[in-house]
């Protein structure tokens, strides 16, 4: 029975990261899906390695502590560049300095 449930769980996370990643995705929605998608493949995996709910459970916490991980490579990255007159942000939008008198 824990078999089944573990099952469903781990295949309903995988179709919603799956349907989260999108190609505009924020930082915070890459570590979401790639929690998302690391619990339910570890979980898969360890559950069908040990064929046991503990291996389930135990698959699910460190898949989604590697998928985090993964998935939030490259989230920090400063994308501004300023110049005299002002500087462009992180989503290519020009930001005028004000004149100071």
């Amino acid at each position: 029975m824990l078999t089944r449930i573990g099952k469903g769980v781990a295949f309903a996370a995988l179709v919603l990261a799956a349907t989260t990643a999108t190609a505009e995705a924020t930082c915070q929605d890459r570590k979401t899906a790639g929690t998302l998608l690391g619990a339910g493949a570890g979980s898969v995996a360890l559950g069908a390695a040990t064929h046991s709910p503990a291996g389930w459970v135990g698959g699910a916490v460190l898949g989604g502590v590697i998928g985090h991980s993964i998935a939030s490579d490259g989230c920090h990255r400063y994308y501004g560049h300023r110049y005299r007159n002002g500087y462009y942000d992180r989503y290519h939008r020009w930001h005028h300095y004000s004149e100071r008198g």
